[in-house]
């Protein structure tokens, strides 16, 4: 009699991935950021009343702490963070992708203005979260807690968050380019005279490719399993 688990058509799934996931009552991050100053991303879940409306809080602190990547901003190449939050559902030997949500934001520094801006894109619409004079205020507004895209369902089985952030700097030798792309898709997509999609599928995800000293930094943050009645 075959005991096997029944796999859904069109479903992803995780193997036994209970033995690694980080123990209840926080949630893990890795790189580990522990240190006061260093780059950190976190998830904090709604009060167990409102699972079933809201997704978790999503929190990237110190995320412009390195010189490299202030010195790049202020020569005016831009910085991406791609926040994706993935919810998922315990099995008792796969973990069942259920559901994803996404949302960008965008810093660059305007040399005319002297200035620091944060823009927040989401589903094909950017919004200004601001600008500033300093960097660690723009810094700040990386840092600001905000709702994931995505929330939970009643379910009989246990679910989780997981939380992957993508930092990607565009490299030197990607200068011509960078200069008709900010040209020609980031100021319109941002003022709202174009479809600002642009600014990431033509903009930054055909240019980050070629990364800051060739090295993608990532980081990750999962919540404790958690029931929605």
């Amino acid at each position: 009699m075959c005991t096997c688990a029944s796999i859904r058509p069109g479903t992803t799934y995780r193997f036994l991935r209970s033995i690694t996931r980080a123990p209840a009552g926080a949630a893990a991050a890795r790189p580990l950021a522990a240190q006061e100053g260093r780059p950190a991303l976190s998830l904090e879940l709604p009060a167990d009343s409102l699972l079933a409306r809201h997704g978790p809080l999503v929190r990237a602190t110190h995320m412009l702490a390195g010189d490299r990547i202030r010195e790049l901003l202020n020569a005016g190449f831009p910085a991406r963070f791609q926040f994706r939050v993935e919810l998922w559902s315990e099995g008792r030997f796969f973990d069942a992708f259920e559901k994803a949500g996404e949302y960008t934001l965008l810093v660059r520094y305007l040399p005319a203005d002297r200035l620091y801006e944060v823009t927040h894109v989401q589903d094909e619409r950017a919004f200004s979260l601001g600008r500033f004079t300093a960097v660690a205020d723009a810094e700040r507004a990386i840092g600001r807690a905000m709702a994931a895209p995505v929330n939970a369902r009643p379910a009989p089985r246990r679910q989780y968050y997981q939380a992957t952030l993508t930092v990607e700097v565009l490299s030197e030798k990607d200068i011509d380019e960078v200069a008709r792309w900010l040209k020609g898709d980031i100021e319109p997509g941002i003022t709202g005279k174009a479809n600002p999609a642009s600014v990431i599928t033509r903009g930054v995800r055909a240019l980050a490719t070629r990364l800051l000293g060739g090295e993608k930094a990532e980081y990750e943050a999962t919540t404790p399993p958690f029931r929605v009645p």
